[in-house]
C-alpha cells in the first residue's frame, strides 16, 4: 500500500469515529499498519477506535507507540485515557500532566484530567488544573462549568457561583450552569435565589429530578412547607428510588413540624394525614 493510498484510507477514519463507527476505523488503521507498522496516525486512530469500543487495555500499546514518535497532546491524552480506563491510574496522571502542559494543549486533556482527579477526590489538584486550563484556553467556556463543580466539591460556594455566572454570561441559558448556580446559592443559604434557578430548569424540563429535589429543599427552608412537599412528591412520582434521600431531607428541614418522626413524614409524602 503506497503512502498516498495509506493517507487516503486514513482520511476516512475521523468521519468513521465521529459517526459512531469505531470498528470501521479500526479496520482501516489495521490495514495501514499491516504494511507500515510504525505509521503514527494509524497508531493513533487504532488506539482511539479501541477506546471507543471500550477496549482500553488493547489501546495502550498502539498509543504508546504513537507517543514515541513525538510530542502530541492529542496522543498523550488518549494514552492517558487508555491507561486510566485499564486501571493504571498513576501512569495516566503523568500523561495527563504532559498533555496539559503543552504550548498548544488538546482541549479534551483538561476535561479528562479533571474528571480523573475528581474521581480520585483530589479536588484541590483538579482546581489547579482548571485554573491553568483557563489561562491556556481562555475561549473554552466549559472549563468554568467544571471549575464551578470542583469548587462545590471543595465547599467553596462563592467561587462556584462566580464560575457558573461567568459561563452564563458567555452561554446564557446553559442548563448545567443554571443548575450549578442554583446549587452554589443553596450552599450559601440563599434559598430564594437558588429556588429561582431550579424553577428555570423545571420550566424547560418538568421531570428534572435533581431540580425538583433541590427546589423542595429550598421551599421548605423558606417556610413554604406545602409547596416543598409537593415538589418532593413530584420527585418520587418520577423516581421512587429517591425516597430515602427525600425522607432524610424532610427530617433535616422539619424544624419540629413532625417532631422529627420519619413515620409521620412518610405519611405526608404518601398523601396521608399523620
Amino acid at each position: 500500500m503506497s503512502l498516498n493510498v495509506q493517507d487516503s484510507a486514513l482520511a476516512r477514519c475521523p468521519a468513521a469515529l465521529s459517526q459512531g463507527r469505531p470498528g470501521e476505523a479500526e479496520q482501516i488503521a489495521r490495514g495501514v499498519l499491516s504494511t507500515n507498522p510504525q505509521h503514527p496516525a494509524a497508531l493513533l486512530f487504532l488506539g482511539v477506535a479501541l477506546l471507543l469500543q471500550r477496549r482500553p487495555g488493547e489501546a495502550v500499546a498502539p498509543l504508546e507507540q504513537a507517543a514515541g514518535f513525538g510530542a502530541s497532546s492529542t496522543v498523550e491524552t488518549h494514552l492517558a485515557m487508555a491507561l486510566r480506563d485499564s486501571g493504571q491510574t498513576e501512569a495516566a496522571l503523568t500523561w495527563f500532566e504532559r498533555a496539559t502542559s503543552r504550548r498548544r494543549p488538546f482541549p479534551a486533556a483538561f476535561r479528562e484530567f479533571v474528571t480523573t482527579l475528581r474521581g480520585l477526590r483530589r479536588f484541590a489538584e483538579a482546581e489547579a488544573v482548571l485554573r491553568r486550563g483557563q489561562q491556556a484556553l481562555p475561549a473554552m467556556p466549559d472549563l468554568d462549568l467544571m471549575l464551578g463543580a470542583v469548587c462545590l466539591d471543595r465547599g467553596k460556594p462563592a467561587d462556584a457561583q462566580a464560575a457558573f455566572a461567568r459561563m452564563l454570561t458567555r452561554l446564557p441559558g446553559h442548563p448545567e450552569a443554571i443548575f450549578g448556580l442554583g446549587s452554589a446559592l443553596l450552599q450559601r443559604g440563599d434559598f430564594a435565589g437558588a429556588a429561582e434557578q431550579f424553577r428555570l430548569i423545571l420550566a424547560r424540563d418538568p421531570r428534572n429530578v435533581r431540580a425538583l429535589l433541590n427546589l423542595g429543599h429550598c421551599l421548605m427552608e423558606l417556610g413554604r412547607w406545602e409547596e416543598g412537599v409537593a415538589s418532593l412528591r413530584a420527585t418520587l412520582a418520577i423516581d421512587p428510588k429517591n425516597r430515602g434521600h427525600v425522607l432524610r431531607m424532610m427530617v433535616s428541614c422539619a424544624h419540629g413540624r413532625f417532631w422529627l418522626r420519619r413515620s409521620a413524614i412518610a405519611e405526608i409524602l404518601d398523601g396521608r394525614t399523620p
